[in-house]
């Protein structure tokens, strides 16, 4: 059983144009309407694979009771926790040849009550059991810096690993604190957390031995089309494949996250799958889950130790 935590969830609304002209009427040709939320995504992504997956998160309005039964839908369990503020909508714009827009609604206020009964929702469900915790997206406001510092200690409490995935101050505030199991920001989101540029793939690789050196036990971070690294304190792997034309960007990460999660075997294995299940997500509309049928692991190759000069570009 895997429990996700998604403190600002939303109604991921996606239209698909054949190009987007700025500042003119432009004409969708498809709409796509998903629960999304990155906690709420690597749910999905499990569910539909067969992966014990319970979605906890708060929801308000009419947006949160759709995401609530849209969930449902797809037979994935949520623990809605009620919201006086509603639940925030997306938008993301996806033209013909890949390129992704989106735009974020900032999302309600949490209370503090509100905040506290997120975080004792997450602890009854560790209480009934659970093999990783996962934290995953942007805080509301309300919530707190140290919402994230909070939830790692609430697993401490049950012995359960804590998987983090944000970014920002919570993020760095999380790291800093230490004991988590896995974090997975992209090269983009490490760099912010290290407070410097990553270039090589030796650049990407010190600056994740930096939050382990922190108390973090493993690093995963996405390159996007460059694929994904795993970094341990001794060893570090690397896997991607051939380019692909992506149909949508928005959700791919967490698709990879679930994949990592959901595999099993020694590290190289789990990378593989883990950028299997990113792949198959960019091919799939707005936030679609990619389904078993989907993943294609013969095209992922899996390097270890790579080259720690390679620029990122190049991989």
């Amino acid at each position: 059983m895997i429990v996700t935590l998604t403190p600002n969830p939303s109604l991921d609304r996606a239209l698909d144009v054949e190009r987007l002209e700025v500042g003119e009427v432009n004409r969708a040709v498809a709409a796509h309407v998903h629960a999304g939320g990155k906690g709420i995504n690597v749910s999905r992504a499990l569910v539909r694979h067969g992966v014990a997956s319970i979605a906890v998160l708060p929801a308000g309005g009419t947006d949160g009771t759709r995401l609530v039964a849209l969930l449902a839908e797809h037979d994935v369990p949520a623990v809605a926790v009620p919201t006086s503020g509603d639940t925030r909508s997306n938008l993301t714009l996806v033209e013909r040849d890949g390129t992704t827009t989106k735009v974020n609604a900032p999302g309600p206020t949490l209370t503090s009550a509100e905040g506290e009964a997120l975080l004792d929702a997450v602890e009854q469900q560790l209480t009934a059991g659970a093999d990783h915790l996962v934290g995953a997206g942007s805080l509301p406001a309300g919530a707190g810096a140290d919402f994230y510092v909070r939830l790692a200690q609430v697993a401490r409490r049950h012995g359960v690993p804590l998987v983090l995935d944000s970014s920002g101050a919570p993020f760095i505030a999380a790291v800093r604190a230490g004991g988590l199991e896995l974090v997975k920001p992209n090269d983009d989101e490490l760099a912010e957390l290290v407070g410097h540029p990553l270039h090589t793939v030796g650049d990407v690789v010190d600056a994740a031995r930096q939050v382990i050196a922190a108390g973090t036990r493993t690093v995963l971070v996405s390159l996007g089309a460059h694929g994904a690294l795993l970094v341990h304190a001794d060893h570090t792997w690397w896997a991607g494949g051939d380019p692909l034309v992506p149909l949508s960007t928005v959700g791919a990460g967490d698709s990879t996250l679930a994949g990592y999660l959901a595999a099993d075997g020694d590290p190289a294995d789990r990378l593989r799958r883990a950028v299997a299940w990113g792949r198959a997500a960019v091919l799939l509309p707005g936030t679609a889950a990619p389904a078993p049928s989907d993943i294609h692991l013969d095209d992922v190759r899996v390097v270890t130790e790579p080259d720690t000069r390679v620029a990122l570009k190049e991989l």
